[in-house]
C-alpha cells in the first residue's frame, strides 16, 4: 500500500502551517502540529521540574513521556500521558520551555519516534524544518515550500500592521534572513530540501493557489505511484 503521508518543509514565514491545515481538511487526513507536541513536552518538564542541564534527568523524562494527537469534533487535541492538555499549552512559560527542550537531542529523538508512530497508524500531514529529511523520510509526497525573503517579510509586515503593531519591513526581512541562516546551519536537523522533495515557490502565489497545487501534486503522485 502506497504511503499517503505528506511532509512539508521550508523556512519561517513560508505559510507552511496555514497551508498544511487547509490541505488536511480538504483531504480529510490528520494535521500533526509538531510545535504543539514540543509544547506538551515542555509542559511535562515544567510539571516534573526536570533540570534541562542534567542529561540523566532528560533521559529519564523522555523514557516516561508519551505525546500524541487526537481529534474531537474536528479540533486537534494534544494528549500528554493520557491527559488532554490542549488548553494548557499556550502560556508563555510553556512556550519558553518548549523552545529550550526543542534544542535537546534526546527530546528531538523522542519526538521523532512519537511522530513516526502517529504516521504509521494514520494518514498525516506534517510541516516543519526536518519532516521530509528526518521525521517522514518515506512520505508519499514531500514538498519544500518557500518564498523570497522580501515576500515573506511583506506578509509578516501586513499581518502585524493589520493588528495595529508598528513595524519596519526592512528590519523584518533582515530578521527572516538571519533566521534562515540559523535554521540552515544548526547542528541538529538543519533546514534543507530533501532530495525527493518538490520545490514550491509561493512568492507570486495566493494561499489557495498553493493549496490547489500541492493537492494536485498529491493526487498526481498517487496515481502515478
Amino acid at each position: 500500500m502506497k504511503n499517503k503521508n505528506i511532509a512539508i518543509d521550508g523556512p519561517a514565514g513560508a505559510g507552511k502551517s496555514t497551508i498544511a491545515k487547509s490541505i488536511a481538511k480538504k483531504l480529510q487526513i490528520i494535521y500533526v502540529d509538531t510545535g504543539a507536541m514540543y509544547r506538551a513536552m515542555g509542559l511535562y518538564f515544567i510539571r516534573e521540574n526536570i533540570n534541562t542541564e542534567r542529561p540523566e534527568e532528560i533521559e529519564k523524562a523522555c523514557d516516561s513521556v508519551n505525546v500524541t494527537i487526537d481529534y474531537k469534533d474536528g479540533e486537534q487535541q494534544v494528549i500528554l500521558n493520557g491527559e488532554n492538555v490542549t488548553k494548557l499549552l499556550r502560556t508563555e512559560e510553556v512556550g519558553k520551555m518548549a523552545s529550550t527542550v526543542g534544542t535537546l537531542q534526546e527530546v528531538r529523538t523522542k519526538m521523532v519516534e512519537l511522530q513516526q508512530s502517529l504516521a504509521k497508524i494514520r494518514t498525516v500531514i506534517m510541516d516543519g524544518r526536518d519532516i521530509g529529511t528526518v521525521v517522514l523520510t518515506d512520505a508519499g509526497l514531500k514538498i519544500y515550500l518557500t518564498a523570497s525573503s522580501k515576500e515573506r517579510a511583506r506578509r509578516r509586515w501586513s499581518e502585524l500592521t493589520k493588528k495595529g503593531i508598528p513595524c519596519n519591513i526592512d528590519e523584518i526581512e533582515q530578521d527572516i534572513i538571519a533566521r534562515d541562516n540559523q535554521d540552515m546551519n544548526r547542528d541538529i536537523s538543519p533546514l534543507c530540501q530533501a532530495e525527493d522533495a518538490i520545490l514550491v515557490d509561493s512568492s507570486n502565489m495566493s494561499i489557495e493557489e498553493v493549496i490547489d497545487k500541492i493537492i494536485a501534486l498529491y493526487y498526481d503522485k498517487l496515481e502515478r505511484g
